[in-house]
């Protein structure tokens, strides 16, 4: 495929053969480290084992944290930027890190999921949000403030988005939206712009990326998933309608 670029295998290994400063934007939703054998999640209204794979266990997750970003850190282009999707059980080491790694922290963005799947526990409020960082290697970074604005009905775009999660399209458990990937990309990239996932996942962003004129490379260490995030990408075709409505943000 032309300008996509998808590889199998280790992120940091990968990585290490990018030429530094060659990527525009990073979208990274690296496993959350949310699994385990007692933790338990709800699919079609009854209990089931909320274990996603070996690979959503990690024992140094601090480590684990500090290898992937040094490799992006230094592929990324002095005005690019990298926004990082987690939750409570990853959000604070990657805040840390970035700040420990001379990173500019821009935003951190609230994904609302109105449709997140209900809680079994009786003893806490339900998770319907995920986190995203926004950051960047300084303060002279690339962001399409007219076109958020221009997303969000002519009004500024805060940092709480409200976008329904996607009921899978893959086997991946952590697929994310479609409409998200397109928001992130389009005010976060020009036309032409490469992107880097380095946990591919499912290839939600290859799929925008592509359908939005970027170029794409795509890092995804489960052959599995990346069997299923090549199709994927390979079929798409048509471009995504950027949004031009106001969708409760």
């Amino acid at each position: 495929m032309k300008n996509i670029e998808l590889k199998l295998g280790d992120c940091n290994k990968i990585l290490k053969k990018v030429k530094a400063k060659s990527i525009d934007m990073i979208f990274a939703d690296p496993p959350y480290n949310l699994s385990g054998k007692t933790h338990l999640t709800v699919k079609s209204g009854r209990p089931v084992p909320g274990n996603k794979g070996d690979w959503d266990m990690i024992d140094d997750y601090e480590k684990f944290t500090a290898e992937w970003m040094v490799e992006c850190i230094r592929v990324l282009k002095d005005n690019g930027t990298i926004w990082i999707s987690g939750t409570l059980h990853s959000h604070p080491t990657v805040g840390v890190m970035l700040k420990k790694l001379g990173m500019w922290i821009v935003n951190d963005i609230v994904w609302f999921k109105p449709n997140a799947t209900p809680l079994l526990q009786t003893t806490r409020l339900a998770p319907s949000i995920e986190l995203i960082w926004l950051a960047a290697k300084s303060k002279k970074y690339y962001f399409d403030y007219d076109l958020a604005k221009q997303i969000n009905g002519g009004k500024q775009m805060r940092n709480m988005w409200q976008i329904p999660a996607q009921r899978h399209k893959t086997k991946h458990p952590t697929e994310k939206p479609e409409i998200l990937l397109e928001r992130i990309i389009a005010i976060g990239s020009k036309k032409g712009a490469r992107i880097l996932d380095p946990f591919m996942g499912s290839g939600t962003t290859g799929v925008v990326a592509k359908a939005l004129g970027r170029k794409f490379l795509g890092i995804e260490n489960d052959k599995e998933y990346f069997t299923d995030a090549k199709k994927r990408i390979t079929e798409t075709k048509k471009i995504v309608k950027q949004v031009k409505k106001k969708r409760n943000v």
